[in-house]
């Protein structure tokens, strides 16, 4: 056996199925085998794999072990000559084996290879090769010195920036998302050290082989896509993980070579970077709406003093209250409209945003109505105040959409004009799954394969916005080369064969994206989400204020269920109504426990005593259960929870 191939995943499903088929071809020809090992993803990556892939060995774990140990596993019951580590979410060129294993022939010095790695954009990824984490490397990084000089042996040696990206060259360490590796090296050197969970493994493991007396080398003859890339979205999970990874290398290799300066250095990293990956992501979610109510806030008061000189003829008509009470009040109802809405979701969503104006105005028009009368200043300066939020945030919305996109058109903001690349048959299917998914497109033309060369006339000609190219009429590497050479403005996805989905990422700092051809939940969404939690919320309060009420009506053991619960539902641990109890929800939005479910109020026929109206859950089928959440979750709406949990109260 010459390779074996081992991938460990979890809750990828997608990216998954396109990886195997990539390994698939580049097989062809290759004594190899292929093993998965599944961390108890709680998506269908395991029917997925049994289903489409008979041909791969397949371990399911009950739990997430980790990186390092999931990888051991398959690993001991591998047999190939070389191992090769690879990420489930990576493309490989149908050569990359046969590249690797002649380079690997012909420097049996080598214990380990790596190859060029793009990103979904197509770009070169800079951890295709890197240096080890010592206390210098780790403190350049950083403190930003590597993105400042990038070149630089000195200031970047954590990306070996020195070298050149199109040469062959020894390198220090590889990235574990593609780690092709001589076995008699990994006996050598030992496997994946387990104390790492992840990040750090590959480190250390290229540290390791290095020292049993091999080399590492970065080999840019192939390449592969790696969808996600590193990333630099730096949240606190992560700047905990990736950090106090170093830290276990650091104590592990560095004991005379000043550890404790590097394990202090990284601790105060760990606490910086999280602060500002706290205040980073503070403003990220917070500019827009605090814009917005400051261009409401602003036009209110240019609104009041208009109004009070047009119609009043007295300036100081209007008491102080209006700014310190009214106004903060207007603009709050209107900024949760938005809000639940999903207008910070969809920002350039113009119908959205009007009608949530539209729904936060309704609502402050009955609240007003129920104000002391020293709280009413005027009518009509809330109506001027809800014609001038809509007018402003419109303009608004204009005025970011050409700075991010240099055009005033905004509406071709919501729909993407793809081209498809692909036969007749497989553009058709394409087309097809895009209409299933529910997104905003527009087809501008499709391009048999052999005429990739005409892309770079008709991208411009047409305003492309995306490209799906559909892998089964053409080879990956003549994608990768499409891609390179339009670059990163555009969006780049793929459609593989006899896959139901479409997969792309538009950089290495952001998720991978999917069109796919399973259904859309409504619960899927943000706003509906929110909505769903406001929900939760404001029966607690009202709940509270009728339960004096609830002592006199409904059904007891209703009743109790709902004193008992309050507090969990208003601590976001429960919600009033959720799924009917299963285990596992596959491939359904994520609810916390519910109360009631759509199960737990259905009457049984009226013959019944009534003792028993309430139908046990545990009557129902495993499929009913399933079909009924799956309902549930694909068509929810606020006034079905509404009813339900009404229904509960007025039981008896």
């Amino acid at each position: 056996m010459r390779l074996s191939v081992i991938i460990v995943s979890y809750n990828v499903s997608a990216f998954l199925e396109q990886c195997l088929l990539s390994v698939r071809r580049a097989l062809a020809g290759v004594e190899g085998e292929v093993w998965v090992v599944d961390n108890a993803s709680s998506d269908d990556s395991v029917d997925m794999v049994r289903r489409r892939f008979p041909e791969v060995n397949l371990i399911a774990n009950k739990e997430n072990v980790g990186f390092a140990a999931a990888n051991n596993q398959a690993i001991r019951r591998s047999r190939g000559d070389y191992v090769l580590l690879l990420n489930p979410d990576t493309l490989v060129e149908e050569d990359t084996f046969r590249h690797c294993l002649a380079f690997m022939e012909a420097h049996p010095d080598a214990g380990a290879v790596g190859v060029r790695m793009l990103d979904g954009s197509g770009q070169y990824l800079p951890e295709s090769k890197r240096g080890f984490p010592t206390p210098w490397v780790s403190f350049s990084k950083m403190i930003g010195l590597g993105a400042l000089f990038p070149r630089s042996q000195r200031f970047n040696g954590y990306y070996m920036g020195h070298l050149d990206p199109h040469q062959t060259h020894p390198v220090e360490v590889l990235a574990g998302c593609f780690m092709f590796i001589r076995r008699t090296a990994l006996e050598r050197a030992g496997l994946l050290d387990e104390a790492f969970f992840m990040y750090g493994e590959d480190i250390d493991l290229s540290y390791r082989l290095w020292q049993a007396g091999f080399h590492n080398y970065y080999y840019p003859q192939t390449r592969i896509l790696h969808y996600k890339g590193e990333s630099t979205q730096k949240d606190f999970r992560y700047v905990r993980r990736f950090y106090e990874a170093m830290i276990i290398f650091a104590r592990k290799h560095f004991r005379r070579r000043g550890a404790g300066l590097l394990v202090l250095v990284l601790q105060v990293a760990i606490a910086l970077r999280a602060l500002i990956a706290l205040l980073v992501r503070a403003v990220h979610r917070t500019w827009l709406p605090l814009l917005d109510a400051a261009l409401m806030y602003g036009g209110l008061v240019a609104l009041k003093d208009f109004w009070a000189h047009y119609y009043y003829k007295n300036p100081d008509y209007f008491q102080p209250a209006i700014l310190w009470f009214n106004f903060p009040l207007y603009v709050s109802v209107w900024l949760m409209a938005l809000w639940l809405g999903g207008s910070y979701d969809r920002r350039y969503d113009l119908v959205r945003l009007l009608r949530n104006v539209g729904v936060g105005t309704v609502l402050l028009a009955a609240v007003y109505g129920f104000l002391d009368q020293a709280f009413r200043p005027s009518r009509a300066v809330l109506l001027l105040g809800a014609i001038w939020t809509a007018t402003g945030l419109l303009l608004l919305r204009v005025l970011l959409y050409f700075m991010e996109y240099r055009s005033w058109n905004i509406g071709r903001g919501l729909r993407r004009n793809i081209l498809i690349v692909g036969s007749p048959a497989e553009s058709e299917r394409a087309q097809q799954l895009l209409q299933r998914a529910e997104i905003a497109w527009q087809l501008t033309t499709t391009l048999p394969p052999d005429q990739l060369h005409r892309l770079n006339l008709l991208v411009p000609l047409f305003r492309v916005d995306e490209i799906i190219f559909c892998t089964r009429d053409m080879a990956l590497s003549d994608v990768f080369d499409a891609m390179q050479r339009l670059g990163p403005r555009l969006r780049y996805k793929i459609l593989a064969e006899g896959s139901n989905q479409i997969i792309g990422s538009s950089s290495r700092d952001r998720p991978g994206e999917l069109y796919s051809a399973a259904p859309t939940f409504r619960l899927a969404r943000p706003e509906h989400r929110r909505a769903k939690r406001a929900f939760d919320l404001a029966a607690c309060v009202l709940l509270l204020l009728l339960s004096p009420w609830l002592l006199l009506v409904g059904s007891p053991a209703n009743r109790e269920r709902i004193l008992q619960n309050g507090l969990s539902v208003l601590l976001g641990r429960k919600t009033w109504v959720g799924y009917v109890p299963a285990n596992p929800l596959d491939q359904l939005p994520p609810l916390p426990p519910a109360v009631f479910s759509p199960a737990s109020l259905v009457e049984t026929p009226d013959e019944v005593s009534a003792q028993n109206r309430v139908m046990p859950e545990s009557q129902l089928t495993k499929d009913e259960i399933h079909r009924l959440n799956f309902l549930y979750a694909k068509n929810w709406n606020l006034w079905h929870d509404a009813a339900l949990l009404w229904r509960a109260l007025c039981r008896r």
